[in-house]
């Protein structure tokens, strides 16, 4: 199994933080981490450019929690619904929105209330009236990094950013520093 890099981006309170991702296996091992800290009504949001990993990420995340089916993009369905055995985990893809709150319009807003994880790929496509989530990952390609030049890792095609913005979020990225 492949190791992920972890370096944290602050004064070390792990608001934010950057992982290197060699290849799919350092995905599963960052989405392995991140599923030990999840809890109900987390919500998590996923950006990136296409074909980056965010669906990838979420597979790995499924599986970790102990989804053993297959996992489909929500790119045309916009939801697809997992009842595990833990908690519900909802996987939305907003890639196909046009307008600010066609979540809302879409009924989705109920699922934000409720028990379950909410995994939200293209987050910025669903307007100003999302809930914030606990924690932000931007998954991007490492030569297209603002930081490509750091000292992170300049081998790992990918990086993923991590923002906290709750405690809950905070627990995340604390699970993916401990295990590294």
């Amino acid at each position: 199994m492949s190791d992920t890099p972890f370096r944290a981006l602050t004064d070390g309170s792990l608001e934010s933080a950057t992982v290197a991702l060699a290849d799919e296996a350092a995905t599963a091992a960052l989405a392995r981490r991140l599923a030990d800290s999840l809890a109900p009504g987390m919500v998590i949001w996923l950006s990136g450019a296409l074909g980056v990993g965010k669906t990838t990420l979420v597979r790995s995340l499924l599986a970790a929690l102990g989804h053993t089916g297959r996992v489909a993009s929500p790119t045309f369905t916009l939801l697809e619904p997992y009842e595990l055995s833990s908690f519900p985990v909802y996987h939305f893809d907003f890639y196909r929105f046009s307008a600010a709150n066609e979540w809302r319009d879409a009924g989705f807003d109920e699922y934000f209330a409720g028990n379950g994880v909410c995994l939200v790929e293209w987050p910025e496509l669903a307007g100003t009236d999302l809930p914030r989530p606990d924690l932000q990952v931007s998954l991007d390609f490492a030569a297209d990094s603002q930081d490509a030049g750091t000292d992170l890792d300049t081998e790992s095609p990918r990086r993923a950013g991590l923002l906290a913005f709750s405690e809950a979020g905070r627990r995340c990225l604390r699970a993916a520093a401990d295990a590294s």
